[in-house]
């Protein structure tokens, strides 16, 4: 089958395209014959090893995959590696069957970028009716997602924040009441004057560095910042346990993977919820575009550069 495979770590350029034996499934696993891949910015990490998960060469990066199973099972997937390939090997714990009308790129819209969305909302913000929320790179897979969850369960005002008047103008359409640009030099200045004067509840935040300190002094008192990805590859300054009890604010991490151990099956929940949305015409993905296999280095420094919004697929027979 056809794979994109890394023998050593670094940037796109050490993706490359290869044939390999077709992946045999083990108990409890799903083989898939992949119709479409996500491209995730996680990806971007996984090809340097600079993620959470630490990773062995050689590698078949890509963590989601939509397609059908032998028996004709059409299933959205999760997996460590080997989404970027023609075939794959799903987790059944970590599979979800599609439903009719929910097209490939909605589904793997949801997996991750849905399902992270609404855990961020769910259970790391404990979003409550009335709250300001702040979605920081609201054009992107995740971002656009929360932007349209937050508005539907009640926000009282959402601020979407982006780099480009075009990605400001689509979070605007998804529902934002307010969109500012992300690259302003002073973030907390920025949040209040669009909250109206007032410090924010809630922060989404996956950029990292300077606009993690300056969203975290945008909090208002009982206010929540969930931070979830790394994007501008800067480290945050370090919260001091005395500046949160100070000011009564919370720092919460989201990890998609922890989500699993769970009880009481809550990615499976919150897939139910995201697809059921779909169908209703209440949720929609935003298309971001479709990379052919042999195009992924390409993939890979769009992602990087933070040019793309939406959701990024893969086709593995192009």
């Amino acid at each position: 089958m056809r794979a994109i495979q890394i023998t050593e770590f670094g940037g796109p350029e050490v993706l490359t395209e290869v044939e390999l034996p077709d992946p045999v499934p083990g108990p409890g696993e799903l083989l898939v014959e992949v119709s479409r891949a996500g491209l995730n910015y996680a990806d971007t990490h996984q090809a340097e090893n600079s993620y959470l998960a630490k990773m062995e060469l050689p590698l078949v990066p890509g963590g989601e995959v939509v397609g059908r199973t032998p028996e004709g099972r059409r299933v959205v997937g999760l997996t460590s590696s080997g989404g970027y390939a023609e075939k794959a090997v799903v987790p059944e714990a970590t599979a979800f069957d599609v439903p009719e009308g929910v097209d490939d790129l909605t589904a793997l819209s949801m997996v991750v970028q849905g399902s992270t969305a609404w855990l961020l909302l769910r259970r790391s913000v404990h979003l409550e009716p009335g709250d300001s929320v702040v979605v920081h790179a609201a054009a992107g897979g995740v971002g656009s997602l929360a932007v349209q969850l937050a508005k539907k369960w009640g926000a009282g005002r959402v601020i979407a924040t982006a780099s480009s008047a075009d990605k400001r103008a689509l979070a605007l359409e998804l529902g934002a009441d307010i969109a500012i640009d992300s690259t302003t030099e002073d973030m907390t200045a920025a949040l209040r004057e669009a909250n109206g004067g007032r410090k924010v509840d809630v922060v989404l935040d996956m950029t990292g560095g300077a606009v993690t300190d300056q969203s975290i002094a945008a909090l208002a008192p009982f206010g929540r910042l969930a931070f979830y990805g790394m994007a501008s590859r800067e480290k945050p300054t370090p919260v001091e346990p005395a500046k949160l009890l100070s000011h009564s604010t919370a720092v919460v991490g989201m990890w998609l993977p922890h989500a699993f151990r769970l009880p009481g099956r809550a990615v499976h929940r919150a897939m139910a919820e995201l697809f059921d949305l779909v169908l209703a015409g209440e949720l929609r993905a935003v298309p971001g575009g479709e990379y052919g296999l042999s195009e992924v280095r390409r993939a890979h420094e769009d992602l990087r550069s933070r040019r793309t919004t939406g959701k990024l697929v893969l086709d593995p027979k192009g």
